[in-house]
């Protein structure tokens, strides 16, 4: 049994894959696609579409839009300062330096929170465990 194409459908069809074909129309799921992506935008942009009153201007949109949905989801996490994770984490659990004897003395905690001193191997599995993070978070 054949199916019946809408000629609307069959000519939208048309249009679509050829348009598709130089602006990718998809979400974009690698580093091609991505350059793909990036390399039309720019050329969309270079032609004008910046302006919201031009032609091309809701395309540009669309390709910006797939390029910041990948963006996100494949952004690697910023570095954090291990005494800034250090300070989180006691802030969260509302601990003083003195309540991590494991880590230290008062003073050699303080000295980690100012960075002053790098947290040692010991130190960070100590943490580690106290807060059941992965040792990772402080390095």
């Amino acid at each position: 049994m054949e199916t019946l194409i809408d000629p609307v459908v069959a000519q939208i069809t048309t249009h679509y894959e050829a348009l598709n074909a130089f602006v990718p129309l998809r979400p974009i799921r690698s580093e091609g696609d991505y350059a793909e992506a990036v390399a039309a935008l720019n050329q969309l942009l270079d032609a004008g579409a910046a302006d919201e009153g031009h032609p091309l201007a809701g395309l540009a949109n669309t390709v910006g839009a797939l390029i910041s949905t990948y963006e996100v989801a494949h952004a690697l996490p910023e570095k954090v300062a291990p005494a800034a994770v250090l300070r989180l984490l006691m802030d969260q659990h509302s601990l003083s330096q003195s309540d991590l004897p494991e880590v230290g003395t008062q003073g050699v905690i303080s000295e980690i929170l100012r960075g002053k001193r790098a947290l040692n191997v010991r130190q960070i599995r100590a943490l580690a465990a106290r807060f059941n993070v992965p040792a990772s978070v402080f390095v």
